[in-house]
Parts: structure tokens; sequence; C-alpha cells
């Protein structure tokens, strides 16, 4: 939903979905994650009903589960950085930047073109797609992906978490975050001929917001400075 419009959007996957196999949603989530440490460089923009800017930025992503974004508004004002670890943000400077910008840790990760995998207690759903968003058919429950769609949805507490990712003329992962059925998030990634993110938009249906990205550089040969996962300075 674009920000500012009024109504709530269409569940991604409305239909419900068998039991899945857990093992099988833990492999796909993995297969998502850059086999080496991988520096993203973006533009990105962000607006809601009080503000729109934008600026670049850049995610540096170290398999399996570790993330230091960091981004920058125009003339290098509003500068801010994050260190996430799994799922939880380690430290974020300045932390309500950080928080009003993606305020879903795994939303972030989906939004660079990576699943993170169910926890423990979570409950797993898995389906074959049929097509478009909205027009999954229950076809099977192994979460591998035919003409249309692999779909995966992982539930925790009050928490569900929807995937739909489908390979055609174009590669897409489209992810949605509910809290007590309410849409939360809303993300969808488009992917270069290298697999790699080319893009990202995520929504924020409730917040009335929304975040780009556009990927202007992929370095999948990058090395950290070991310093960046303390602070951001």
């Amino acid at each position: 939903m674009l920000a500012g419009c009024p109504g709530r959007p269409a569940p991604l996957i409305p239909l419900p979905l068998a039991p899945g196999d857990r093992d099988s949603a833990v492999a796909w989530a993995a297969a998502t994650v850059p086999a080496h440490r991988t520096a993203i460089r973006f533009r990105w923009k962000y607006q809601d009903d009080q503000k729109r800017w934008g600026g670049r930025g850049q995610a540096r992503i170290a398999p399996p589960d570790s993330l230091r974004f960091d981004y920058v508004g125009p003339l290098g004002l509003g500068a801010g950085a994050a260190a996430v670890v799994a799922d939880s943000a380690v430290w974020a400077d300045p932390e309500k930047n950080f928080r009003s910008l993606v305020p879903a840790v795994r939303m972030l990760w989906a939004g660079l073109g990576i699943v993170r995998p169910p926890a423990a207690d979570a409950a797993v759903f898995g389906a074959r797609g049929a097509g478009g968003a909205g027009a999954a058919g229950a076809a099977g429950a192994t979460g591998v992906a035919d003409s249309g769609a692999t779909l995966w949805r992982f539930v925790q507490g009050a928490d569900t978490l929807d995937y739909r990712a489908a390979v055609g003329s174009a590669r897409v992962l489209e992810a949605e975050w509910r809290q007590g059925g309410k849409v939360q998030a809303r993300s969808r990634t488009l992917f270069d001929v290298h697999v790699m993110p080319a893009s990202a938009r995520i929504d924020f249906p409730e917040a009335r917001a929304r975040f780009e990205l556009t990927v202007v550089a992929v370095d999948s040969a990058a090395t950290f400075d070991p310093a960046i996962w303390r602070g951001r300075r």
C-alpha cells in the first residue's frame, strides 16, 4: 500500500497453508544468505505523513546472521548506523532514527533478499503457489517452487511472517509481518540476473510510511574491520 493512501492491503497469502516441514523451511531460508561477506551500497527514500527524505547507505552482511546497516541523508545530514545479529539489533546510533526507519528487523533482512529461519518455537506452514500473490493454492507443504511461487508462513505467538518467492521473468521475494492479525509491514524485493537484490520497498500500513532502496553496487568479496560490529565510529 502506498504511504498516505487510505485502506489496508490485501493479505500477501490469503489462503490457509498446510503444516510444513521445518527442516525444509530452514534450508530454504539458508539458501537466501550470501555465501561470502557482501557489501551492498544503495540509495534510499523514506516518507510518511510528516516527512519525506532520502540519501545513501550501505549494508554489510557477514554470513550467516550478522548485518551492519549504515545510512546518511542529503549533504551528509541525518547519518546513523546499526548492528544486527540474527533477529535483534545489538545497537543503533541514533536508536530512535533506526527504529522509525525499520521497526521490524526480519523485514529489513527480507528487504535485502534474505529470509531469517523460523524460531525454534514457531509453527511452520508451506505450500506451492499458483501464480500471483493472493492466488496461491495449497498443493502441498514441501515449499518447493513450481511454475508459480514458493510460500512459507512462520507463526510465533502474536507474530506471523509470510514469505512468497517467485521466479519468472523476474525473481521476486515478498514478505509480510502481521501482529495480532494486523499488517505491520509488507516488503517486495526484486533481484538482478546475478540473484542479488536490485531494489526493495517496505511499506508500513499502520504508520502510513514507506522505505525504498535502490542498489547501486554489490561487493561479494568485501572485507570488514571487526570494529564495525562494536559501534558506529
